[in-house]
């Protein structure tokens, strides 16, 4: 009896990705992210998740000051095979403000996902990353269940400490304390 295998998983690398998308075989028309190797497609946006993340944005960008650097949107590069674009990243300031390489874990002060569709996700397979890579510090924003989700105490197994914030709980970001959102402010 001969033994079958099954074909090996081409996993693309992060090079490869940035590639794919200076060369146009990945356009802003994509919506994928770049996850242990993986594309994924990311869910359309919708009104609420924009509201939400203009909000927040707008919320911290007049609260850190010179303290942190508030990118919406932007790639960041976990190790070779994932670039996740989450929501909102505050990150340590840099006079370049990262115009000569990507983010990476060590510059993140703190992570955003904003879940309209994708709590599961944003819980389950990218939580598993940002604490596998050692994000500080993550938020998910939970828009059906209107409270945020904190994980905190990043390890290899997942985050150590972990919280709910409903909408009048106010919630800092560890790394700038004085920063204080409360949620029932930001959801749409």
């Amino acid at each position: 009896m001969s033994v079958v295998s099954l074909p090996e998983r081409a996993r693309i690398s992060a090079d490869r990705f940035l590639k794919m998308a200076e060369t146009g075989v990945l356009t802003e028309a994509d919506r994928v992210e770049l996850i242990d190797g993986d594309l994924i497609n990311v869910a359309p946006i919708g009104p609420p998740h924009s509201a939400v993340v203009a909000r927040l944005n707008k919320h911290f960008v007049l609260s850190v000051g010179d303290s942190a650097i508030v990118s919406p949107g932007s790639s960041v590069r976990m190790g070779d095979y994932s670039m996740p674009q989450p929501d909102l990243i505050l990150l340590r300031p840099r006079e370049d403000f990262y115009s000569a390489r990507l983010p990476t874990p060590a510059d993140i002060l703190l992570l955003v996902e904003v879940s309209e569709s994708s709590l599961s996700f944003d819980q389950g397979i990218k939580r598993a990353l940002y604490a596998r890579q050692g994000v500080a510090e993550y938020w998910v924003f939970d828009l059906p269940g209107r409270r945020v989700h904190v994980y905190r105490d990043p390890t290899v197994e997942g985050y150590g400490d972990a919280s709910v914030h409903t909408l009048n709980e106010a919630v800092s970001p560890r790394a700038l304390p004085a920063v204080q959102v409360v949620p029932g402010t930001v959801f749409a």
